[in-house]
């Protein structure tokens, strides 16, 4: 029995998200599919971020255990020979076998993407939130550095969440505009549901001018879903890298990630 550490890369448009579901296509459930085809039994395969529909990923990383022996740059061609084209396996790993994908992740980075202008291009509908109002990404950034540091997130987590604590480390919390882009791109330890989707919404109020940039400090400290902009939609969305670095790190073995 060997143990994988996969790193993927997916568009999400047509998925149902990371999770297996009752219904629809699920990322887990291709990939436990291309893996149980590939090992003769049925494989659970374990991701670092439940990603939800519409939700893309540039370097999702998951493990599992496999019986059959085949060497990581193998495994690689072997399941991206069995996955649809929109689901792309980057590299695979053999890693100890108390290594899990979710729980031993130090942390994870997201990016979501605007384009900024009166006309969305047709090859970015997919992949970016259409704002056609003028944005001040200045103001925009000075709002996201606030939420830097460790801070109770609930003003930010999906209605109905069942998480035990909402408190959060955000590492870094950036807004930037390359062109028609405005692209922010957040790094912390764990995130709530919807959280990343729900602090653009309330950047995008800020941006727009209807709130000044200290208002997300008190949307912070309220910690009331209420107080917050509304939840940005899924398409703009992307799991960037998930990191494994720092104190206690899981040794991996012939890690090629290149993500």
């Amino acid at each position: 029995m060997a143990t994988f550490k996969i790193t993927l890369a997916y568009d999400g448009t047509e998925f149902v998200g990371w999770q297996r579901q009752a219904t629809g296509t699920s990322i887990q459930g291709l990939l436990e599919g291309a893996l149980g085809e590939l090992d003769g039994r049925k494989v659970t395969v374990t991701g670092a971020g439940r990603t939800d529909a519409g939700v893309h990923a540039l370097g999702q990383v998951a493990s599992c255990s496999i019986e059959r022996s085949i060497a990581s740059g193998q495994l690689v061609g072997a399941l991206n020979a069995r996955l649809p084209v929109d689901v792309r396996v980057l590299s695979a790993a053999e890693v100890p076998p108390t290594f899990h994908a979710r729980f031993d992740a130090r942390a994870k980075t997201y990016r979501y993407r605007i384009w900024n202008a009166d006309v969305v291009s047709p090859f970015e509908r997919r992949y970016a939130w259409h704002v056609d109002a003028a944005l001040d990404v200045g103001a925009m950034n000075a709002a996201a550095r606030l939420l830097e540091g460790r801070h109770d997130f609930a003003a930010f987590r999906a209605a109905g969440s069942a998480a035990r604590t909402t408190d959060r480390m955000v590492i870094a919390s950036r807004v930037d505009r390359r062109d028609r882009l405005v692209v922010y791109e957040i790094t912390g330890d764990g995130f709530l549901r919807y959280m990343v989707r729900a602090i653009v919404g309330t950047l995008v109020e800020i941006g727009r001018g209807r709130q000044p940039p200290e208002w997300m400090g008190d949307v912070l400290g309220a910690r009331d879903r209420a107080r917050a902009g509304p939840t940005a939609p899924p398409e703009g969305l992307f799991l960037v890298r998930v990191d494994y670095g720092g104190p206690g790190k899981v040794p991996l073995k012939a890690d090629t990630t290149g993500v």
